[in-house]
């Protein structure tokens, strides 16, 4: 365990930091999961630009890779133009 007073305060940063992004990137896996099981053409196009702007925030905030969020922006765009 840390000794320093500035090495304990990282610990519990980190501690809420990884909370904090794991809720955000569960969030948008499951948003990401039902988009995916959606059948409707017109239900997905409505929910496309949100789950989007999902994917672009985990990647500003370093959760995702920003080459993997474009994987999965592509991958999701030809599943709701394939409808």
């Amino acid at each position: 365990m840390a000794n320093h007073k500035s090495a304990l305060k990282r610990v519990r940063q980190t501690a809420k930091r990884r909370v904090h992004n794991a809720y955000y990137h569960k969030t948008t896996r499951n948003a990401i999961r039902r988009l995916r099981a959606n059948t409707d053409k017109k239900d997905a196009t409505e929910k496309l630009p949100t789950v989007m702007s999902m994917i672009d925030k985990l990647a500003k905030r370093n959760i995702i890779h920003s080459n993997k969020a474009a994987n999965l922006k592509s991958s999701l765009m030809k599943h709701v133009n394939a409808l």
